[in-house]
This record gives structure tokens, C-alpha cells and sequence, in this order.
């Protein structure tokens, strides 16, 4: 058998079920993997070895609690391993929110949906995976802690804010893990280490649905190495009610699907009923580098960027789509008012002592003090903007089944390459590497990022850096993505060996 960290989720989901694994056994296997490769990578703030130990055991001890002893487990993620964002609540585990103002911080006393979600799922948390300070910024590099690097190049940064969750991912110390991402915090860490990220559309997700952030940027979901596996964790996000319907709490909601076609769309990696503008089950995909931010900032796309662009491009066409260039429409109007928006969400911070202040970096008082000062008006102006953006937005993508876009500008950034004293600068530095995730967030749209090329080895990095596309989707249309997505991986598979 495989080494288990070679195992995708699915196959380990399988083991589980079938008993021929137990929560136990994989458990210590991914904690010996942490133990071994995390003080390189950078990737857990917080490792919880003996609750997740504890947490297994549990698990096990349910498999016979039924009536036969051979009863198939409950929860679609009985057994697997995975971390939490270091940016949400695990009762009794303390949160650092990837900030020193934080260390002292005493644990939470309830966990956050996002994690009893997952824990209903049957999932084993082995700790905290590394965020950035409050999650704004798009690489994972808090002061005071080690940064989380690509494995690819320990050199390069893993991207945010979700770093730490893609690097496990990349490293194989997590089959897979959850994030959130309110601006590209899911996709640009993903890209970065070379594994799937999807972020899906605003209201499919009950736990991290977007209502509870300014704007509607923030959603949670998936990091894999597989587009299977992300869609088996998707899944699992999407909670059930006996009936089969996704159990929402709130109001707002995409469409969904029944339980396990997100998983089978990604597997059959077909389009589904109704999809194919172009006949026959060959969709009609846009393809472009242009980008809300061109204009206000001077984005440039590397040509590592346009080779893994131009790879996933050939890959869909040799699966018989329909390729169209295009561009998306200048919006001049988008780049002050999503800066003035996100300002605006930093505001409400909950930190008035300047004591406490003084203790974050400056990109983040920047943030939050440039927010403090905002006024309503101008802020219900941003939101204004940015809703008429979103309108356009949608109509332009939903002229098409998909639209294309490089993953990332430019190659995964240096540690250190981001202005540490200048906000400003630091603000475009990380406009300039990811230039087309913001906007989707801001449109609600699904999008996914899948590898596609690895530049040619260098002595930091042998295997190559992972570069890749961002696939995007109409409203609801995750089918269609994890479809297109499970194609471009069969056509250009990642290595087979790991980085590390």
C-alpha cells in the first residue's frame, strides 16, 4: 500500500469505511508527517496532537456502537484529518488570528460553525493551519511566527490567507483542508503551492455563506490535491437535512445540488444536463488576462503565469470546448471602491485600546485606521459601486459556461518580498501578484484554481514552481467547474512525488 499521505481523501474515506484503516492509524501518520515538516514549511500555528489523538480514538470506538458490529461509521469524513484556519474558534484550542496581539488571547469556550460543521463530518482536527494577521493579507507571513512556505521552493511564500491549509495540503500533512476567502484568500495559496482551491458561490455554504461580512466577500471552502477531493470536502460543508436539502440557517442561498453530485461531477468529469453552450457536451469558455485592477494598478502577467494560462487553455480545447479570447469591460470605478470596502470591513476590528494597536503590523493599522476614517457616505457609495460591478460582472461571465484567467501574475513571492513598512506599496505589491481573484468575490461567483505547468527546475526549487488557471463559473455553477476542473487535471496531472 501507498504511503497514506499519498492516499488521495477519497481513497482514505474508502479505507476508512471498509475498515481496513482506522482513525488512529492515519492520524499518527499525519502527525508524525507534521512533526517532521512543518518546522521547514511553516504551515500550522497551533499542532493539538493529544486532542486529536483523543478525538480519533472516539471515532473508532463509535464503528461498533450499532447493533453490528461491522455498521459503515456515520459522517462523510469519518476519520479523515484536517486543521483549522487560524482564524476561527475551536473550543478549548487558543486562536492566534495570525497576530502577536493575540498570543495571550484565553480560548474559546464554543466553536465556530465552520468547525462543528466539520466536526458532525467526522473529521480529526490536528490543530491550527497558519493565517496571516486577521486574514487581510495575501501571503502568510505574520510577524512572530514562521511563515508558511510553498513546499515547492521553501524560499517563496505559500500565499493567504489560507497559506498554512495549502501548504499542508502541498506537503502532504493534511489530505485536505478548509478555508475562507474573502478576496482570493482561498485561490492564491492554492495556486501558489500547487493544489486545487475552490471558492464557491456566495450562499451555498450555510457556515461562511458571505451574509456576515461586509460587501458579502468572505465564503469558506475547500483545499485539496485533487479536484475529487476537494469536492468530497465541499460536500461535507454543505450540511444535510433529513430530507436531503442543504440545511440553511439563513436567507440567502445558491442553488444546490443532492448529496454526492458534486463529488460525482468532479469524478465523471462530465458537464452537467443543460451545460454545453456549445452542443454535444463541449462548452463555450472565455478565456482572458485582463482584470478588475488594470488601469489603477500597472498589472503585468508573467510568462510563467501565461505558460500555466496557456496550458490549461490547450488541455480545454483538446477536450473538444469551444475557446473564445475576450475582454472583461473596464471598470475604472472598481479599484477605490474595493479598497475603500475592504477599509471599511477592517474598521470593525474589535481593538480600541492603542496599546493593542500599536502591537499590529502596519498593513493591518493602516487598514483599520484608514477605515475608522471613512465616512458612512462615501462607505454606501463603495457598496453602490461595487453592486452595479457585480451586475456586469455576472452578465459577462454568464455569456459564456466558464471563464479563464491565470491563476496568478506572477511566480509564488519571495519571503521578505512584500513591503513590511509602506501599507500602500505592500496594498499594490499584492494587486500585482493577484490580480483577478478580488473581483469574484466582490461578484460572488464560483471559481476554482487547478495547477496546470511547473517552471523549469532551479537548485531552490528541483521540481519547478506550480503555476496555474482560475477557472470561473455562473452563479450555482460548481457542477460545470469541478467538471472542467477534473478535465484539465487528467490532461496536466501534478508530480506524483511530493515536494518534500
Amino acid at each position: 500500500m501507498d504511503a497514506l499521505h499519498e492516499r488521495t481523501a477519497v481513497e482514505l474515506r474508502d479505507l476508512l469505511a471498509a475498515g481496513e484503516l482506522t482513525p488512529t492509524e492515519v492520524t499518527e501518520h499525519f502527525l508524525d508527517r507534521i512533526e517532521r515538516l512543518n518546522p521547514a514549511v511553516g504551515a500550522f500555528a497551533t499542532v493539538t496532537p493529544e486532542r486529536a489523538r483523543k478525538r480519533a480514538a472516539e471515532l473508532q470506538e463509535t464503528r461498533g456502537a450499532g447493533p453490528d458490529e461491522g455498521t459503515p461509521p456515520s459522517g462523510s469524513l469519518w476519520g479523515l484529518p484536517t486543521g483549522d484556519k487560524d482564524l476561527w474558534n475551536r473550543a478549548g484550542v487558543p486562536t492566534g488570528f495570525g497576530s502577536r496581539a493575540f498570543a495571550d488571547l484565553p480560548p474559546a469556550e464554543e466553536s465556530d460553525e465552520i468547525v462543528q460543521v466539520l466536526d458532525d463530518a467526522g473529521i480529526v482536527s490536528l490543530g491550527k493551519t497558519a493565517a496571516p494577521e486577521l486574514g487581510f493579507p495575501a501571503y502568510t507571513e505574520p510577524v512572530g511566527a514562521a511563515p508558511a512556505r510553498t513546499p515547492w521552493d521553501l524560499g517563496r511564500g505559500a500565499g493567504g490567507s489560507s497559506g498554512g491549509a495549502a501548504a499542508a495540503v502541498a506537503a502532504g500533512m493534511l489530505p485536505f483542508a478548509p478555508g475562507s476567502d474573502g478576496g482570493g484568500s482561498i485561490r492564491i495559496p492554492a495556486a501558489a503551492c500547487g493544489v486545487v482551491g475552490l471558492k464557491p458561490t456566495r450562499g451555498l455554504l450555510p457556515a461562511g455563506s458571505g451574509v456576515d461580512s461586509l460587501g458579502g466577500l468572505v465564503v469558506n471552502g475547500p483545499i485539496a490535491r485533487t479536484v475529487a477531493d476537494a469536492a468530497l470536502l465541499l460536500e461535507a460543508m454543505l450540511p444535510r437535512r433529513a430530507g436531503g436539502g442543504v440545511a440553511h440557517p439563513y436567507t440567502l442561498r445558491a442553488p444546490s445540488y443532492a448529496a454526492g453530485a458534486y463529488l460525482a461531477a468532479a469524478q465523471r468529469a462530465e458537464l452537467p444536463e443543460g451545460a454545453g453552450a456549445a452542443g454535444r457536451g463541449a462548452a463555450r469558455i472565455g478565456v482572458t488576462t485582463s482584470s478588475a485592477w488594470d488601469g489603477f494598478y500597472d498589472i503585468a502577467v508573467s510568462p510563467e503565469a501565461r505558460a500555466g494560462l496557456d496550458a490549461g487553455v490547450r488541455a480545454l480545447a483538446a477536450a473538444g470546448h469551444v475557446v473564445e479570447h475576450t475582454l472583461l469591460a473596464e471598470a475604472p470605478e472598481y479599484a477605490p471602491a474595493f479598497r475603500t470596502l475592504w477599509m471599511g470591513g477592517a474598521s470593525a476590528v474589535p481593538i480600541d485600546d492603542p496599546e493593542t494597536l500599536a502591537k499590529l503590523e502596519p498593513l493591518t493599522q493602516w487598514l483599520i485606521r484608514s477605515g475608522r476614517e471613512v465616512p458612512a457616505r462615501r462607505l454606501a457609495e463603495a457598496v453602490r459601486t461595487l453592486t452595479g460591478f457585480e451586475r456586469s460582472l455576472v452578465a459577462q461571465v454568464s455569456a459564456y459556461d466558464a471563464v479563464v484567467t491565470p491563476a496568478l501574475a506572477l511566480t509564488p513571492r519571495p519571503i521578505g518580498w512584500y513591503d513590511a513598512e509602506d501599507p500602500e506599496r505592500n496594498f499594490e505589491q499584492q494587486c500585482l501578484y493577484t490580480p483577478f481573484t478580488s473581483m469574484l468575490n466582490v461578484a460572488g461567483l464560483p471559481a476554482i484554481t487547478v495547477p496546470t505547468h511547473w517552471t523549469k527546475p532551479t537548485t531552490e526549487a528541483p521540481a519547478g514552481l506550480p503555476m496555474g488557471v482560475q477557472i470561473i463559473g455562473r452563479p450555482g455553477g460548481e457542477l460545470t467547474l469541478l467538471a472542467l476542473a477534473a478535465q484539465v487535471e487528467a490532461a496536466l496531472p501534478r508530480p506524483r512525488t511530493f515536494p518534500l
